[in-house]
């Protein structure tokens, strides 16, 4: 696809741990505690392995959940580059309904870049149906949105929030729906159709239902983890994930987690980011939004650095393995995952990026996280 020798490529692969990956992945599979799951390696511009377990077939496509949120980022990046958006600049420059009733006093201070850092201080703001499903419901929500608490002084992951507000500044700058940008700018170019922001009803044959899956984990539990004997409430509830079976949400395609992709097409897209094919990004602005690190406040619950990019997330050198990357890949790896265990990341040192996407959604979140620790460190070393 990109031009990269795929006899070289294979040439680069480790068997034994291609093996061991696929072997991990079918664990849960076998064991019956997920429906189905798919991954795939993406290497030197090819896909090189991948494979679909369980009740689902090559054909089929899953909810990425929050890993949509680096196909946006990657949009973002290009009307940067042409200097329509400076992320120094408040986001009421571009948007002036934004918290014009609810907070204007803070919500004029706030800048693109902190939105996009997650440093923006409105994690909680709420958007859901019936407002989000048109564009002037979606900005009247905005209008009365506050702060939970000064921006720029803390991070909290905000879910879905800070990505509506990238999609009504992508709206603002081109005229067009904030879907059909990304499709025109990243993903036609790149030839990914199988990844979608926004699928029409009649096409949702080949996405997978979304099955809870799983018991919770014990108050004893967490708090040898964590150190806390529950965890705090956000908008990432189980029924906030099931309503993404309804054809309705899939086709909105929600900016903060509503894309739907095979593992191999955002395996294609890590590539992407590693090795520019189609020169959607100018070279140096593409090196600095996956390895310039512009956040590094602590994360609420873990008190580690959370490492985020302009967009993105790297795996930092401090062996922290709560950002999802494993314990075996560079320091510069970069990626985003998403709700329900998908893993999504691209490790500049090696060449390789790595996918996994399921359908179950296991309600115990530690288990899950082992699961993608486990999953990634192998997929890292299939790589010499």
């Amino acid at each position: 696809m990109f031009g990269v020798s795929y006899a070289r490529a294979m040439a680069l692969l480790v068997d034994e741990k291609v093996e061991q990956l696929g072997s991990r992945a079918r664990r849960e599979i076998e064991s019956g505690l997920l429906p189905s799951c798919q991954y795939a390696v993406g290497l030197d511009g090819e896909i090189v392995a991948g494979e679909t377990l369980g009740d689902a077939t090559a054909d089929s496509r899953y909810v990425i959940f929050s890993a949509t949120k680096a196909i946006v980022a990657s949009t973002f990046w290009t009307l940067i580059q042409e200097g329509s958006v400076d992320i120094s600049l408040p986001v009421v420059r571009y948007v002036d309904e934004f918290m014009a009733e609810g907070d204007p006093e803070r919500g004029s201070t706030i800048t693109v870049e902190q939105v996009m850092l997650h440093t923006s201080g409105f994690p909680h703001a709420p958007l859901g149906p019936p407002d989000w499903w048109t564009r002037e419901g979606r900005l009247e929500k905005m209008r009365g949105w506050r702060c939970n608490w000064e921006p720029g002084t803390a991070f909290e992951y905000h879910p879905s929030s800070a990505h509506w507000v990238l999609a009504e500044i992508i709206e603002r700058l081109t005229g067009t729906d904030f879907r059909t940008v990304i499709t025109d700018r990243v993903l036609a170019p790149l030839g990914l159709s199988r990844l979608v922001l926004g699928v029409p009803e009649a096409e949702q044959n080949d996405v997978t239902e979304l099955v809870a899956v799983g018991e919770p984990p014990t108050p004893d539990e967490l708090e040898a983890a964590f150190g806390v004997r529950e965890l705090p409430v956000t908008e990432v509830t189980e029924d906030a994930l099931l309503g993404f079976n309804a054809p309705e949400v899939r086709a909105l395609g929600m900016p903060g987690g509503g894309g739907v992709s095979d593992a191999a097409d955002l395996a294609r897209f890590y590539q992407a980011l590693l090795f520019n094919p189609a020169g959607i990004w100018d070279d140096e602005l593409l090196a600095d939004v996956t390895g310039n690190v512009r956040n590094t406040f602590p994360d609420p619950l873990f008190g580690q650095p959370i490492m985020r990019t302009l967009g993105l997330c790297t795996a930092g050198d401090d062996g922290a393995t709560y950002r999802g990357f494993g314990k075996t890949g560079s320091a510069a790896t970069f990626g985003h995952n998403g709700a329900g265990g998908q893993l999504a990341w691209a490790d500049p040192e090696t060449g390789l990026s790595f996918v996994y996407l399921t359908n179950g959604l296991d309600a115990h979140p530690l288990r899950q996280a082992r699961r993608g620790v486990a999953l990634s460190s192998i997929a890292a070393e299939c790589a010499s």
